[in-house]
C-alpha cells in the first residue's frame, strides 16, 4: 500500500446527530461562540481540496482527497448541530464570515491553505471544544480529530509532492484568525483552559514544528460514555 492507500483504510465512517447543550467550562462562553463561529471553515477548506483536484495532484493522492471532502462535509453539519444547541452570537457570525473570506481570496494554493486552516487553526479549536466544552462538543471534536490527523497527512504529503511552500502573508492570516478566536481570553490567565498566550503558542508549535505536546492533556478530556448520556449526545458510527 502506498502512504495514501493507508491514510485511506484508517479512516472510520461516521454520523452526525443533533446534540443537546450542557454546561462548559465557566469563563470560556465567549470564545467558544467564535470557535463555534469558525465552523464556516469548513465547507471551504472541502472546497480548496475540490479545486486543487483540478491541478496536478498526485494521482494516488486523488481518491483520499475526495474522501477527505466528504469528511469536511461531515464536520459542517456536525458543527451545526453543535451551535443548532449552544446557541451562536451574531457578531462572531459576522466576523468569523470575513474571515472566511480573506482565507478564500488569499493567493496560495488552495491545498496549502487547507493544510494550513488544518494543522494550525482546526487542530487548536477542536482540543480547545474538548478542554472546555460540553458533552457533545467534545464527542464530536474527538470524530473530528481522527478525520483530520488524516487531512493534514495527507495534504502534507501532496504539498511536499508538489514542492508548494507557505507564503509569509498566509502564516499572517492564520496568525490572525487564532487571535481573533482567543481574543476574549486573558493573555496569561495562570489557568491554561483559559488562557490565550497558551492556545496561541499550540497553533505556532502545530504550524513550525508540527507537533503540540502541551496538547496532550486534552486526550483525557472526559468523555461521555453511553450509559451517563441521553442517545443524542451519542455519534453514530459505522
Amino acid at each position: 500500500m502506498n502512504p495514501y492507500e493507508k491514510l485511506l483504510a484508517r479512516k472510520r465512517k461516521w454520523t452526525p446527530v443533533q446534540t443537546e447543550a450542557g454546561p462548559v467550562y465557566e469563563g470560556a462562553e465567549e470564545t467558544i461562540f467564535r470557535a463555534l463561529a469558525l465552523r464556516h471553515m469548513e465547507l471551504p477548506v472541502g472546497d480548496f481540496i475540490t479545486d486543487a483536484l483540478a491541478t496536478d495532484v498526485p494521482p494516488l493522492a486523488r481518491e483520499l482527497l475526495i474522501s477527505n471532502v466528504r469528511d469536511e462535509e461531515n464536520h459542517d453539519v456536525a458543527l451545526g448541530y453543535i451551535a443548532n444547541a449552544y446557541g451562536v452570537d451574531v457578531q462572531a457570525e459576522k466576523e468569523a464570515l470575513a474571515l472566511q473570506q480573506a482565507w478564500i481570496s488569499h493567493p496560495d494554493h488552495t491545498i496549502t491553505k487547507a493544510m494550513v486552516a488544518e494543522r494550525a487553526i482546526f487542530f487548536v479549536l477542536l482540543p480547545f471544544f474538548r478542554a472546555v466544552g460540553d458533552s457533545g462538543m467534545r464527542t464530536v471534536s474527538a470524530d473530528i480529530s481522527r478525520d483530520e490527523q488524516i487531512h493534514v497527512a495527507c495534504n502534507s504529503l501532496v504539498c511536499k509532492e508538489m514542492g508548494l511552500d507557505i507564503s509569509p502573508s498566509l502564516d499572517k492570516l492564520r496568525k490572525a484568525t487564532i487571535n481573533w478566536v482567543m481574543q476574549p481570553l486573558a493573555y496569561n490567565n495562570p489557568d491554561r483552559k483559559l488562557s490565550k498566550k497558551f492556545w496561541l503558542n499550540q497553533s505556532d508549535n502545530l504550524m513550525y514544528q508540527g507537533k503540540a505536546p502541551e496538547l496532550s492533556f486534552t486526550k483525557a478530556a472526559r468523555m461521555p460514555a453511553f450509559f451517563e448520556h441521553s442517545n443524542v449526545n451519542l455519534p453514530q458510527y459505522a
